[in-house]
């Protein structure tokens, strides 16, 4: 994780916090069997029980694309941050590269425990999650009541929404190879899909120009493929955290990019109404520019949110 100039295409314009003003350290934490591992990032100097951030990347990815440069802001303002790899992703247990929407959630609060127990932070939590990984962090701040603060980064809401403005036909393939891959993998006889294609592949993305864009936050010394079980598709389209918003009570960030193509940011303005403690923010970028090009502004906005709702 002492990689960062550059470890991707995206971020190679980047300007990073000075590498004294945080501190990094290795962490590992149990969930339902798997070890899942990460990076503790700590601020520098002499900062008493800072708040806990914990993050983990978005769809199919690893927390290398460029999610450190956001961690290391955090500590650089001040915050610990807790960010680790899926099961089958990366650094952690497995390798397949399934995406298991409850193992997921479940690592998620596995990593809440892990920060829970630090001695280096303070009691105050922040569930942090872009993409996928933002429906997560809303799904589980409905859920639990020792939640300070959520951020969702470009949040995926509504998987049924995503599928349906693919056209049908999109969800009938998804499904069929994602049965077909359910049956077949228990027998040796398994499915995959890309991570990020297009809709004649089945891919998990398929909107035009997310292809390249993902491909260019992927760390350049990674052994990732794009590739997943395709039984990991029947869970994403039917994953609906719209439907749990009302149940949040902590602060929540909802930022949206209006030049998004996969998560429409009109619809995220909608659901953001349905927060009782809800800030929704819009600004040009894409679904992966917020942790490239348009990464600064991004990530003022973040940060600007969590001074406010810590405070």
């Amino acid at each position: 994780m002492t990689r960062r100039n550059p470890v991707n295409r995206a971020q190679r314009r980047l300007a990073r916090p000075a590498r004294e003003r945080f501190a990094t350290r290795a962490v590992a934490f149990d969930a339902d069997g798997a070890t899942c591992r990460g990076t503790l990032y700590l601020p520098g100097g002499d900062v008493d029980d800072p708040p806990v951030v914990v993050m983990a990347p978005g769809l199919g990815a690893e927390r290398t694309f460029g999610y450190p440069a956001v961690a290391e802001r955090f500590a650089d303002a001040g915050y610990a941050a807790l960010l680790f790899d899926h099961p089958e992703f990366g650094d952690s247990d497995g390798d397949s590269q399934a995406v298991d929407l409850g193992r997921q959630r479940a690592a998620y609060e596995a990593a809440i425990d892990r920060a829970n127990r630090l001695n280096d932070a303070g009691d105050d939590l922040v569930l942090w999650g872009a993409s996928l990984s933002a429906a997560h962090v809303i799904t589980l701040a409905a859920e639990r009541r020792d939640v300070d603060a959520v951020v969702g980064v470009v949040p995926m809401l509504d998987g049924r929404a995503i599928a349906t403005r693919r056209g049908g036909g999109y969800l009938v393939r998804a499904s069929a190879a994602g049965l077909r891959d359910l049956i077949g993998h228990r027998i040796g006889r398994g499915r995959t899909v890309p991570i990020v294609g297009d809709a004649a592949e089945r891919a998990a993305i398929t909107e035009p120009g997310t292809k390249r864009k993902y491909i260019d936050l992927v760390d350049r010394e990674s052994a990732w493929r794009n590739e997943t079980p395709a039984r990991s598709l029947l869970g994403l389209v039917g994953y609906r955290p719209v439907t749990r918003l009302d149940d949040i009570g902590a602060p929540t960030l909802l930022l949206a990019g209006t030049d998004d193509v996969i998560v429409d940011a009109e619809s995220v303005v909608d659901a953001g109404e349905r927060l009782s403690r809800g800030t929704v923010v819009t600004m040009p970028a894409d679904h992966f520019s917020v942790l490239g090009d348009d990464f600064e502004g991004a990530i003022g906005h973040q940060l600007s949110f969590l001074r406010d709702a810590l405070e």
